[in-house]
């Protein structure tokens, strides 16, 4: 690699992290909740710590927790987390145009979260095809590891932090959505990506206000997409018909 391209390199990686920054407001302290719930159910911290290096997906982490914490079989519990995860069928579509041939993708994919998929579906357009690979790595990385050291934290020091501080207790579990709201607000300034968006909230809310919270995940997600494809396939359907 010559010393150019390994520069090109280099800048991609800190510029992803760089991206990647304002997600450590959010990820730090609900990574801390769930080592501290992790904990109070029987878990120890190296536990609670492998759970977030391998497992690695928010909700579905706390789900896996307190469904094993409550003896559900184990069947039940991989059944119910790949359940939740199953919005990643919707993300894998809406990237794949803008990732190059690169094998090392199919490992980095482990990093794919809610947040990061936000944020790459930005900034990944605008780059240059051979920073993306860079971007998504230093971003991804940065992600992962404030996750893992927000369990440590959570695991370790958790329960003296909410006694000193009985506050946190409140304002942890919220950090994440507020975060995912702050990512999400640019893109209803898109009459498709606001209709699309709208369809899962409203459909997110019944599942919940119904006591379906883990179905309001992956069927919200779903519906919202096929809400934005079948709008987005309309709108060029019209643009083809008048461009006639």
């Amino acid at each position: 690699m010559s010393d150019h391209a390994t520069s090109v390199h280099r800048h991609a990686w800190v510029k992803g992290m760089r991206d990647a920054i304002p997600l450590l407001g959010g990820y730090i302290p609900v990574a801390t909740s769930f080592g501290l719930i992790a904990n109070q159910a029987g878990f120890s911290s190296w536990e609670a710590i492998i759970i977030s290096l391998v497992i690695y997906a928010g909700a579905s982490q706390f789900l896996f927790v307190g469904m094993v914490a409550s003896g559900a079989p184990l069947w039940l519990v991989v059944l119910m987390t790949l359940l939740i995860n199953a919005r990643h069928l919707v993300y894998a579509p809406n990237l794949a145009p803008w990732l190059t041939g690169s094998r090392r993708w199919l490992w980095l994919m482990h990093g794919l979260t809610d947040q990061i998929f936000a944020l790459a579906h930005t900034r990944l357009p605008a780059m240059p095809p051979s920073q993306r690979l860079g971007w998504f790595t230093g971003a991804m990385l940065l992600a992962w590891f404030s996750w893992v050291g927000g369990t440590a934290l959570g695991a370790i020091a958790g329960q003296e932090l909410t006694e000193r501080w009985p506050l946190l207790n409140d304002i942890m579990p919220f950090a994440l959505p507020a975060l995912f709201l702050v990512l999400l607000a640019p893109r209803f300034t898109s009459s498709l990506w606001a209709a699309a968006l709208g369809c899962s909230i409203v459909v997110a809310l019944l599942f919940a206000a119904n006591g379906l919270p883990n179905v309001a995940i992956p069927v919200s997600a779903l519906l919202g997409a096929a809400v934005f494809f079948m709008m987005q396939a309309n709108t060029r359907a019209e643009v083809q018909y008048n461009g006639k």
